[in-house]
């Protein structure tokens, strides 16, 4: 039986909207709060080099694109699909510590942890996450209720393990997950539609926001790491990554 067979469409679509939103904002604040100091002192310059890497635009090409990446799967991760799947099930932001939303139904509290992929835990976040659970389940106990935990990821496969001891939490992942928010098995494709519903008023201060930053970290590379004549100072490059002071 699912959490909530009764979400309305029209409000999806506005939650959907705001999560966009969201996402768009914070990542053009972190694309604009960018400076190539801070992007250079975590990449490796003799990587550059084993590439023949020989333009300031070049390497500047190469991380922006692998940083705005790597930020928006954490920024989308985190921004997107929790007040989704919290206003799916009409539940509540949980007080407890690692979990997402909280469901109260008669006789049932579900606890839901709302990961993105699969593969988000190690083997302490998975134990912490265990531990959560675990104290979360002492608000059903003092109300007498079922407790139900639920660690919903929001996109992918998770095929549950064979172990002869269950689990305490059930692992649900892409279609299944969103089913068992909704009682909807199609809800997983209709938020891939539902997202295309929408008008794309972001992306075009994204694409600013993109190139200002692009023209902006070629300039100060180019000032900090390029000789007169334009060419890469490897040894500036090194010593500002790697050097002592």
């Amino acid at each position: 039986m699912a959490i909530n067979s009764n979400y309305n469409e029209e409000l999806m679509l506005s939650v959907i909207g705001d999560a966009l939103n969201h996402f768009y904002v914070s990542l053009v604040a972190k694309i604009d709060s960018l400076t190539i100091k801070t992007v250079m002192r975590k990449k490796n310059p003799y990587l550059f080099r084993a590439k023949d890497m020989q333009g300031a635009a070049q390497i500047v090409d190469a991380i922006l694109s692998a940083y705005v990446s790597s930020s928006e799967e954490t920024i989308f991760g985190n921004l997107f699909f929790e007040p989704i799947a919290t206003a799916a099930v009409q539940g509540q932001k949980a007080l407890a510590p690692g979990i997402d939303i909280m469901v109260e139904g008669d006789d049932v509290i579900y606890a839901i942890a709302v990961k993105s992929g699969t593969n988000v835990f190690n083997s302490s976040s998975k134990k912490k996450q265990e531990q959560d659970f675990a104290a979360a389940s002492k608000l059903a106990q003092q109300a007498r209720k079922r407790y139900v935990p639920i660690i919903g990821y929001s996109y992918g496969k998770k095929k549950n393990g064979t172990k002869a001891i269950p689990k305490m939490y059930a692992e649900l992942a892409g279609q299944d997950f969103w089913e068992e928010l909704t009682g909807d098995p199609e809800f997983y494709l209709k938020l891939i539609h539902y997202i295309d519903r929408l008008p794309k008023t972001h992306i075009d201060a994204f694409e600013a926001a993109y190139q200002k930053a692009q023209n902006r970290l070629i300039k100060e590379f180019t000032q900090l790491f390029c000789l007169d004549d334009g060419s890469i100072d490897w040894d500036a490059l090194v010593r500002f990554n790697s050097g002592r002071s």
